[in-house]
């Protein structure tokens, strides 16, 4: 995305800013809440890993991490944004640095591709459900109370994972490429 030209970083930027605010959009405005965790699923992990797939590493790890600590201060639950920066902008950044490591070892095919993607975002899944597993720990102070919110953690990761590709797909098909 970035040659090093001025157009180049502007694009970058905006491009940035653009997936800050649809990961904020997809966290706020398509919430369920979880009576049994006292927090919610939400569509923002859609937006996510979309920015990785389409913004890489670095650009899609800023705007997942910065995208979802603004939806936690909007949404009423500041207290969880500097964790969410984090845990966040890491299952971006593994997610976007395994797609970057595997197109440069690989000649493209269609489904191999598909199933990096897939392989990329399960990492960057795995962690943050591991993530918040512990930090809800912390939080929490009890291992027991944070596992009761793992599996809609889970949920939301394949939901996000299935939503993405389809848009992702979508994108592509329309500007002709794989």
């Amino acid at each position: 995305m970035n040659n090093g030209s001025p157009d180049s970083k502007t694009s970058g930027l905006v491009y940035t800013a653009l997936m800050i605010c649809l990961v904020l959009l997809g966290t706020v405005l398509f919430r369920i809440p979880v009576p049994m965790t006292q927090g919610y699923v939400h569509l923002g992990d859609t937006m996510i890993f979309l920015g990785a797939l389409m913004l890489g590493k670095r650009h899609g790890a800023a705007a997942a991490g910065l995208g979802s600590a603004l939806a936690d201060i909007l949404g009423g639950f500041a207290f969880w944004a500097p964790w969410t920066l984090i845990i966040k902008f890491l299952m971006a950044f593994v997610t976007g640095l395994i797609l970057e490591r595997s197109a440069r070892s690989r000649k493209h095919n269609r489904s191999a591709d598909r199933l990096v993607k897939l392989a990329a975002m399960t990492a960057g899944g795995i962690l943050m459900c591991a993530g918040y597993l512990a930090a809800e720990t912390v939080m929490y102070g009890s291992f027991a109370l944070a596992v009761v919110g793992l599996p809609w953690n889970i949920g939301q990761v394949i939901v996000g994972m299935v939503l993405s590709m389809a848009i992702y797909s979508a994108i592509a098909a329309s500007a002709g490429n794989k």
